[in-house]
This record gives C-alpha cells, sequence and structure tokens, in this order.
C-alpha cells in the first residue's frame, strides 16, 4: 500500500486542491447570468497546492470563459511547487452574454479575496490563452487606480478601485493579445449579409474550391481579406448599435437581443504555413478542422448579445487589449509562446512582449509545443515552460531575498 497522501483525482500527488466560493454582491439592472437576481454574484474557485508547504505568493489565473482548474498547466505549476489559483468569472462555459468589464471585476474580487481571506501577500498575475488579455488589461487598470465606471456598452458599471488590487508580476502564457482582435482575424469575411449567411463570395471564401485564390496566398490577396474581415466587423457592429438603440427608446430599455454570427473561423494562417512560418501543422486550428469550425456550435461569437458584442468581440469599442493596456504595466512581465501553437500564432507573443515599454521583461518560445501541450513531447514542452516560469518567479523581488 502506498505511503503516499491520499490525491483527489486531477490534482498531482503530494497536492491539495480546494474548492470554493467567492461571493460578493454588486448593483445590477439585470441578471447576465444563469440564475440569481442580478445582485449577488458567485465564483467557482480552486486552490491547488502543496501540502505542509506554505508560502505568500499565489498565482491567479482566469479566463473570461474557460474553466481551466485542471489544465496541465494548472497542475504542473502546482507540482512544481508553487501555489495556483484558478478563479473562474461569472461566466464559465457560456459566454453568450459575457462584458469584459464584470470579468474584470470578478478578477478583482478573486484577488482580494486572496489577499484578505487566504492570507496572500505576492500576487503574480497569470494569463493563458484568452485569459491573456484580461490579465493584461485588469493590470493597467488597477496600477491606474482609477476603477471602472461603466461598460464598452455606455452603462453605468460602478467598481472602486480598491476592489482591484494589483499583482506583483505578469505572466502571458500561450495568450493572445485580445478576444476582439483575434476574432476579427478568424472571421470569415465572405459573409456579406449577416440575415444569409450560406451565401458567400467564392473569392473571400477560404474553403471554397472554386476560389482563385489558393495557398500561398498573395499579399495583395491577404489585404484584401484582413480588410473585408475588419469591415463585417464593423458592419456588425453598427447594426448593434441601432438594435440597442431601439430597445434604449422603448418601455423596457433593459431588455436585450440574442443573435448568431456564422463564419467565424476563416484564419488564412491555418492553411498557408508561410504566414507567420511556425511549427504548427497547415490545415488544423486548435478546435480541429477550420473549415468545420467555421460554422460549428463551438466557434467565438456564434452566440452573442448585443452589449456583449459591444464589450467582448467590436473591433473599436471592445476596452480588453493587452497592446493597448501594456504600456500602463509596470511590474515585471514574462511572456511565454509555444512555436507549435495552433491558436495564439506567433505575432501575438511578439506584440504581447512589445507591449510592454519597461525592460523588466521576458520572452521565452517552447519550441515544437502546441496551445494546450499535447502531442508526444507535450510532457517535456509542458515542464520546460513550468521551469522558466518557476526561474522568473524566484527572481521576483522579494522572493530570492526570501
Amino acid at each position: 500500500m502506498s505511503d503516499q497522501p491520499f490525491t483527489q483525482p486531477g490534482t498531482p500527488r503530494g497536492c491539495e486542491r480546494i474548492a470554493y466560493t467567492v461571493g460578493f454582491q454588486e448593483n445590477s439592472a439585470y441578471s447576465d447570468v444563469y440564475g440569481g437576481g442580478g445582485a449577488l454574484v458567485g465564483l467557482d474557485c480552486h486552490l491547488i497546492r502543496p501540502i505542509e508547504q506554505p508560502s505568500d505568493t499565489l498565482i491567479v489565473f482566469m479566463h473570461p470563459v474557460g474553466g481551466g482548474m485542471y489544465l496541465p498547466m494548472v497542475r504542473g505549476l502546482a507540482r512544481a511547487g508553487h501555489h495556483v489559483l484558478w478563479a473562474n468569472s461569472r461566466y464559465r462555459g457560456a459566454d453568450f452574454a459575457l462584458t469584459m468589464e464584470k470579468v474584470a471585476c470578478d478578477l478583482g474580487e478573486a484577488i482580494l479575496d486572496a489577499k484578505e481571506r487566504l492570507g496572500y501577500s505576492r500576487i503574480v498575475l497569470a494569463g493563458w490563452s484568452g485569459g491573456g488579455s484580461l490579465a493584461m488589461w485588469y493590470q493597467a487598470l488597477a496600477e491606474a487606480g482609477d476603477g471602472i465606471s461603466d461598460t464598452a456598452a455606455g452603462e453605468p458599471y460602478e467598481v472602486d478601485a480598491s476592489k482591484m488590487p494589483a499583482a506583483d508580476a505578469v505572466m502571458m502564457l500561450a495568450a493572445h493579445v485580445s478576444r476582439h482582435q483575434i476574432f476579427t482575424e478568424w472571421i470569415d469575411p465572405s459573409i456579406h449579409d449577416e440575415s444569409r449567411p450560406d451565401v458567400r463570395d467564392p473569392e473571400l471564401n477560404l474553403y471554397d474550391p472554386a476560389n482563385p485564390n489558393q495557398p500561398p496566398y498573395s499579399a495583395e490577396f491577404l489585404a484584401t481579406f484582413r480588410d473585408a474581415q475588419v469591415a463585417r466587423n464593423r458592419r456588425i457592429t453598427a447594426w448593434v448599435k441601432d438594435k440597442l438603440a431601439e430597445i434604449r427608446a422603448s418601455d423596457e430599455p433593459n431588455q436585450e437581443f440574442a443573435f448568431t454570427v456564422h463564419g467565424t473561423m476563416a484564419d488564412p494562417r491555418w492553411l498557408d504555413p508561410t504566414i507567420e512560418p511556425s511549427d504548427r501543422v497547415p490545415g488544423i486550428c486548435y478546435l480541429g478542422d477550420p473549415k468545420i469550425v467555421n460554422d460549428g456550435p463551438v466557434g467565438l461569437a456564434r452566440f452573442c448579445t448585443l452589449r456583449s458584442w459591444l464589450s467582448q468581440w467590436s473591433i473599436d469599442d471592445a476596452r480588453c487589449d493587452a497592446v493597448a493596456s501594456g504600456p500602463g504595466v509596470t511590474v515585471p512581465l514574462l511572456v511565454i509562446g509555444n512555436t507549435a501553437d495552433d491558436a495564439c500564432t506567433p505575432s501575438h507573443t511578439r506584440r504581447l512582449f512589445d507591449a510592454v515599454p519597461h525592460d523588466r521583461k521576458q520572452m521565452y518560445e517552447v519550441e515544437g509545443a502546441t496551445h494546450y501541450y499535447t502531442g508526444p513531447d507535450g510532457k517535456a514542452h509542458l515542464a520546460e515552460a513550468i521551469g522558466v516560469i518557476s526561474d522568473f518567479i524566484a527572481e521576483l523581488p522579494g522572493v530570492a531575498d526570501g
């Protein structure tokens, strides 16, 4: 019989997983999450840490929608001796009504609880994948000390600066620059009429064999394609603003309107490996075959609401942007990219690094690693990334000195 302590399924041996809820109240005109009356918010949190190894440093993860409590990265960091918190936002698993300003509020509440109730004095904010832009934006807001006053849709939403404590360091791990930017890089510009999504422009449809533009794509085609992607995003935004104005002028101004966005995985990079060359496999994306994902049920922004579109997906209105936020981040920064990443391509890694102007920053690329550290060498790639993270944390002010 093993003399190792009992380990919960999905928890590294020698570690404990403590599941708890951070609850708080806020004033809200309506509830945009399932259940509740709009005034009480509960955040599902998992603290994973080595047993009987105290630490004053906590690595905090939050993704706007994804529940990553069991991600290899999260478990691997705990196995390596770190205290790790994965805090889910109020929108875990359902981003159709997600408001990024409320997600930033959620992150602040989770960090505040970790400091005040759990007693952690040093916070390392970790942004994995779509959590990268959230982490950078949150940190810039926290350092500015102005709190939040409204949403991207222009509605009052007050979050006091005291509820948004700044982190002591930030890490961008296999991250992209923003949900609205990567979404626009993926949206299918061959759809010109949102009411007729099955009618597509053959010369902009990457998946139409009759399209005369085939990989490797010309610079002229790529420029036309990218411009058309931005144009489609802006057409949807214009419609959203008109529809929202109609609702606000009605007798029920707090109503919402749900809609479907078709064609959201049409990035030429998935089909043409000469665009941002890397180790990624041509013809696939992190969700599988991009042609299938383009109109599948799990695409970005597939199901959406008016206010959420403006806060999450509008290229001109959404605020959660790592590149725009970078100049406001003064704490140490680590950026780790994976050279075979089939979600966040090399330009995102470089843009994240370049966004922060100070010199207390590092960038590291894990050669051959995919987005989720899968494949035959996935464990080795993950261990390499965790080694870099451990060194970064050990060198932070106050850590190496005890």
